[in-house]
């Protein structure tokens, strides 16, 4: 269950850090600090489930630290910042954030976005056992069962985000999903106009993944002024 994770929280304000920890700490999650990037790295281990980080920070910057941690783990990131500008945001998603959410938040977002972001992760890394199905895409091999992208045997990593937009194409092929519908089906949220550029670096960083010429896409194809799809 989410409510039993670890999430690990790097910030450098002492007060943000306790006042984020007590939140948590009602919800039943395991809590690590860190006040840096460098302490959050030393502190980062398999048992954490997600990070919530602030961009900000003295040394590293959240977006330095989220880079890093993407070279290890697909965990959910949680930017949560004072930083509101379009062009941040969409950085935040570029270097691997999964949500962002501005300072000042209330409990109730912040609890909210979180469990949301753990549960969309759980069902990425643990989805129910069935029938095992295995899809090929080109040089590509999905493993829906264990949600897992591979090339050559060698495993691509993907977000839990990125692999739920992946997927929702995927499985619907030749169907063209606009951005506002591929963003509500995944983040089960209304479409903002923020929303739009979220999608498009979602699907800019799994062509840079999985494309081997992004200037001329195999697999997630553009349909201008319609949307996306998979052939």
């Amino acid at each position: 269950m989410p409510e039993n994770s670890t999430i690990l929280v790097v910030d450098d304000d002492p007060e943000i850090r306790e006042i984020i920890h007590i939140l948590l700490q009602r919800e039943g999650f395991a809590v690590q600090v860190a006040a840096d990037a460098d302490t959050a790295l030393a502190t980062l281990t398999p048992g954490v489930d997600l990070a919530i980080l602030d961009i900000m920070m003295p040394g590293k910057s959240g977006f330095e630290l989220c880079s890093e941690i993407r070279k290890t783990t697909t965990i959910p990131i949680l930017f949560l910042t004072a930083k509101n500008q379009d062009a941040d945001k969409a950085e935040g998603f570029s270097c691997g954030g999964d949500d962002y959410l501005v300072k000042p938040f209330s409990s109730i977002e912040l609890i909210s976005r979180v469990k949301a972001l753990l549960r969309r992760y759980l069902i990425y890394q643990k989805q129910e056992p069935a029938s095992k199905k295995e899809v090929r895409l080109g040089d590509l091999y999905i493993d829906l069962d264990t949600g897992t992208v591979a090339r050559s045997g060698e495993k691509i990593a993907l977000t839990s985000m990125e692999y739920q937009v992946f997927r929702l194409l995927l499985l619907n092929r030749r169907k063209v999903f606009s951005a506002k519908e591929i963003y509500e089906h995944i983040w089960q949220e209304p479409f903002l106009p923020l929303s739009n550029n979220t999608i498009m670096v979602h699907i800019k960083n799994l062509r840079r993944k999985l494309e081997k010429d992004v200037g001329r896409p195999q697999y997630i194809r553009t349909v201008w002024g319609k949307g996306y799809y998979i052939e």
